[in-house]
């Protein structure tokens, strides 16, 4: 439905899908959700209450004893359905990706391709789900294992990946035979209502797969509904922390996984032309709004000076604009609270002494002044003592930190308290194999500037990126949504 509010600016209104339907709310509250290139509001999205959650979880309880029954073989073929659909609609998908959140068209394809990945893996559940035999342990005595479905599953998922994150969650928890209520962020709610429109066009069962939109009212009431089995989340780390800890307590399983300051470190022998341009591409893509974005360059040895060179005459050439236009760098960031967030951290990085080689406070572009953007930033001479280094700054900002040698790069990242990724940029395979082996990350790139693995793979940090004990997607996933039984079995001569 199209309304129309006090500004005269048409705006869409959007709901919850519960039981495979829309679905109100009974709060009566809502949140304005924002074009970041307009800075306009484009819709307005309920926010659910302990009773909306209790609906959604209902609907996901109801689904769950036929859908657990369900063969493995025919949940694959309806994610095969539903993968057919979101390559079908994968444009579609990508527009409302970009309205809500601001990046680049080009990069919310890439997003939806990156879940469709995800569901494309879960298409192969009927083998994931495969167990071990063991003929005759003793005398006319045999032992095997299953993986059962646990029931219902919340996901709690960022702004930064509308789409993706939630099919990440929603693809493997369904294929193990689960029911899901996802509680996507509101400053990016589109998506999700669609995944859960397709999911029925599919032909999923309806409460499969439920949503609720909302604020830390509805996170709560998920974790202490006694029916919610697992919580997955990708978050902050304190939020990701916060709902590890509650819902640990409760005895539920959780997977949460938080932030990340990702370090990109740069050899003096290393290919200069590769490393600058992985750094721009993985620093100010989506405006660094990214999880895995590189957001400290550790330059080793003498390439300092030529790094930082090469690099400020690349961010000060960014083309920064809407999200739908075409050939461009970098979109808005996604609200302006957040963009008065990232810029206090230039401020701050200013403040204690790092060198700021390009300044993108300020930037505004022509015929969207309205708009929440920030140019690239670069600073130099930064060390671990300021905030810039130490902690998550999410937006378009880079950081220099020079190093002596490898060992000293590689002490460097391993002090952090994150460790979502990293990634070195070298031509000594000796120096490659020493770093895979002593850096203490989850995620670790050789030459490749984001290190997201790949479906069949699993996803996730150490220390306070990740709070659990399993990654997301991937084999891993399929451990962490499924309960682990044994059997073992005789039968007696009697009976034949």
């Amino acid at each position: 439905m199209i309304v129309v509010n006090q500004s005269a600016t048409r705006v869409r209104e959007l709901s919850h899908f519960i039981d495979g339907q829309h679905a109100e709310g009974a709060s009566g509250q809502f949140d304005d959700v924002f074009d970041p290139a307009q800075g306009k509001i484009s819709a307005r999205v309920p926010l659910a209450n302990a009773a909306d959650v209790a609906t959604a979880v209902a609907a996901a309880n109801a689904a769950f004893p036929a859908w657990s029954e369900t063969p493995p073989i025919k949940r694959a073929r309806l994610m095969f359905k539903f993968k057919q659909l979101l390559e079908e609609h994968q444009d579609e998908l990508a527009e409302l990706i970009t309205r809500d959140h601001g990046k680049l068209f080009s990069d919310s394809k890439g997003e939806v391709q990156r879940g469709i990945e995800v569901v494309e893996f879960a298409c192969g559940i009927p083998n994931l789900l495969k167990t071990d035999f063991s003929d005759q342990i003793s005398a006319d005595m045999d032992s095997w294992n299953l993986r059962q479905p646990i029931g219902v599953v919340a996901g709690v998922t960022p702004f930064n990946f509308p789409a993706m994150i939630p099919l990440w969650m929603a693809a493997m928890a369904a294929a193990c035979g689960n029911t899901i209520v996802l509680k996507p962020s509101s400053r990016t709610p589109s998506a999700s209502i669609r995944l859960a429109e397709l999911f029925i066009e599919a032909g999923f069962p309806k409460g499969v797969f439920n949503v609720v939109q909302g604020h830390k009212e509805a996170v709560d009431a998920l974790i202490e509904h006694p029916d919610v089995a697992a919580i997955t989340v990708v978050s902050s780390t304190e939020t990701a922390e916060y709902i590890y800890g509650e819902g640990a307590k409760r005895g539920k399983r959780v997977q949460a996984l938080g932030g990340a300051k990702n370090h990109l470190v740069v050899m003096p022998d290393a290919n200069l032309d590769q490393a600058v341009d992985a750094l721009i591409n993985s620093a100010y893509g989506s405006a660094g709004e990214r999880c895995m974005a590189t957001s400290v360059a550790v330059a080793v040895g003498n390439i300092a000076d030529e790094l930082v060179e090469r690099l400020a005459s690349r961010v000060r050439s960014l083309r920064i604009g809407g999200g739908m236009e075409p050939n461009l760098d970098m979109g808005p960031l996604v609200t302006a609270a957040h963009r008065a967030k990232v810029s206090g951290y230039i401020d701050a990085g200013v403040a204690a002494g790092a060198r700021l080689v390009v300044d993108g406070r300020g930037y505004a572009v022509p015929g969207l002044d309205a708009g929440f953007f920030l140019g690239g930033s670069l600073f130099d001479h930064v060390t671990p003592e300021m905030s810039i280094w130490r902690e998550e700054i999410f937006g378009p900002v880079l950081s220099v930190v020079r190093v002596p040698d490898l060992a000293s790069a590689i002490a460097l990242v391993n002090s952090h308290e994150l460790a979502n990724c990293v990634t070195l940029f070298t031509s000594d395979g000796g120096a490659a194999r020493t770093f895979s082996r002593k850096i203490q990350v989850g995620m670790v790139g050789i030459n490749v500037p984001s290190p997201v693995p790949v479906a069949w793979h699993s996803f996730g940090g150490w220390k306070r990126s990740l709070f659990g004990d399993h990654h997301q997607y991937g084999q891993e996933a399929v451990r962490f949504l499924t309960r682990y039984k044994s059997v073992t079995q005789r039968w007696p001569d009697s009976i034949a």
